[in-house]
């Protein structure tokens, strides 16, 4: 990440912490959208470390764009030696929403020993509507060849069924409405690939949540997770009817309570 500038945030108790949460955001968007989650783990002295991933929010790099995910392996293990720095004798946890929750997962194939355990919401797994293998060539031939053209628009509306949450994501300055490049759409692909025949080697502790009515990401890719990997302590949270963003639910009071709840019986 030479010359590279990456925004970090952190949250911090007003007491001694009693465990610390590296949080890895969604794609487009930005870690300050987790300010509620942050600072209600933070009133229960649970400090959250996060940042913006390269070509998002404050960070630099091409919006919807991204040559490697190696890239965001690289950021978010820097992310993490950051934490550990400064927390060396306290348990940490990870915690990746959608695209983040991908990042997260690979990362885990290769660096779960640093953590006591890990939550994911609403993980990049499949996608509801995956492309046709033809297409799939085309976008490769695509990305080989013009790796930076757009191709993909997002489409943000069913984020959350609270309209209020839908404006103000679409209002939001830091959060990216750029198209995807083919270059970052074949590389997520491969993640996905590269996950779903490692999954097996993830063996912590981990807390799998999606919303039942989620269709940005696919429920089902967040089943399939909780059965292919090794943890003998998993636990899979399906919440009935809830969108995408499950922490900006109407329910998502209940749901940083039993979160919280989760991190702190892993806790030793």
């Amino acid at each position: 990440m030479a010359n590279t500038h990456i925004y970090y945030k952190q949250w911090q108790p007003q007491d001694d912490q009693k465990a610390v949460l590296v949080l890895v955001h969604g794609l487009a968007e930005h870690c300050h959208r987790y300010e509620p989650l942050a600072a209600y783990l933070s009133k229960h002295n649970i400090a959250v470390s996060s940042m913006d991933l390269p070509g998002h929010g404050r960070s630099d790099g091409i919006r919807g764009h991204i040559d490697s995910f190696e890239k965001y392996q690289t950021a978010v293990l820097d992310l993490v030696k950051k934490t550990k720095l400064q927390f060396p004798d306290t348990p940490l946890f990870l915690l990746g929403h959608s695209l983040g929750g991908l990042i997260s997962s690979k990362f885990l194939l290769e660096h779960q020993s640093y953590f006591q355990g890990a939550l994911l919401s609403g993980a990049a797994l499949q996608t509801p509507q995956e492309p046709p293998a033809w297409q799939q060539t085309i976008i490769k031939v695509i990305a080989k060849l013009f790796p930076k053209t757009k191709i993909l628009p997002l489409d943000a509306s069913k984020v959350s069924r609270d309209q209020e949450v839908v404006d103000a994501y679409y209002a939001d300055p830091l959060v990216g409405h750029e198209k995807l490049s083919a270059r970052f759409l074949v590389s997520m692909i491969n993640t996905m690939t590269e996950v779903k025949n490692n999954a097996d080697k993830i063996n912590i502790p981990l807390l799998i949540m999606h919303g039942t009515s989620d269709v940005i990401t696919s429920p089902s890719g967040s089943q399939w997770l909780h059965q292919a990997i090794s943890s003998k302590d998993k636990t899979l949270n399906m919440y009935d009817g809830l969108y995408h963003e499950i922490f900006n639910e109407p329910e998502g009071p209940q749901i940083f309570s039993e979160m919280r709840d989760w991190i702190e019986r892993h806790v030793t």
